[in-house]
């Protein structure tokens, strides 16, 4: 898990900040939620696909077309059991700012203040708003949430990933052969698995970090 030997004061900030928001207790009005992002490769059958019978997987063609790239947005609520997936053509500054904008207007738009855990990538800024919306609208939106970010190294502590491990599992893990299909396919995945409100468990706290991790910090 640990690919650095060393971890400095920034690195423990950011995951103590984190750890402290998981651990906090479950509040509709200011929700903890993880976002990321994940590129899915378009691929098209070029023979049609065998389909599953009791006992046999469906079966695939070695033999593949290539119809471009597509990203998915995902953000989850682990204490509601919700999640809101949207697909995009590309990941850039203009679609971040977007998918931001829905979760404040569209998808929690009953909350008071979003916290998002996110990773430290460079279309996942504040800027990214300005430069997409302008100072206005920017304002309005950030105004009601607050960015956090996991430290260099340490995506893991996003608990986005848990989602999208499962997200590749029941749904994404295949080939899909173009944007209008992903979308659908997971549409109906985020439908249901809001339906059955999953939620997540964070079980590593600021305590396990300090058994298992105090070795590695720089004082």
């Amino acid at each position: 898990m640990w690919c650095i030997r060393e971890m400095d004061s920034e690195f423990v900030e950011r995951m103590y900040d984190v750890l402290d928001l998981y651990a906090e207790p479950y509040d509709p009005k200011r929700p903890v939620i993880g976002m990321d992002e994940k590129p899915k490769q378009l691929l098209e059958d070029s023979r049609e696909s065998i389909p599953m019978k009791p006992g046999t997987p469906e079966k695939y063609d070695y033999e593949y077309k290539r119809n471009g790239k597509a990203n998915i947005f995902l953000a989850v609520e682990p204490k509601a059991g919700k999640r809101v997936v949207k697909v995009t053509e590309r990941r850039t500054k203009e679609d971040f700012a977007h998918y931001i904008r829905d979760l404040v207007d569209l998808e929690f738009c009953d909350a008071e203040m979003l916290r998002i855990v996110l990773d430290n990538l460079n279309t996942h800024s504040k800027k990214s708003l300005y430069e997409t919306f302008g100072e206005k609208e920017a304002d309005r939106v950030l105004q009601k949430i607050e960015l956090h970010y996991t430290p260099k190294h340490g995506s893991w502590l996003n608990i986005a990933e848990i989602e999208i491990n499962v997200m590749d599992t029941e749904c994404t893990g295949r080939r899909m052969k173009n944007m209008e299909f992903l979308t659908k396919e997971l549409a109906a995945w985020e439908k249901e698995r809001n339906r059955r409100k999953r939620e997540i468990e964070w079980k590593f706290t600021k305590q396990d970090a300090d058994e298992k991790l105090s070795k590695y910090y720089v004082t």
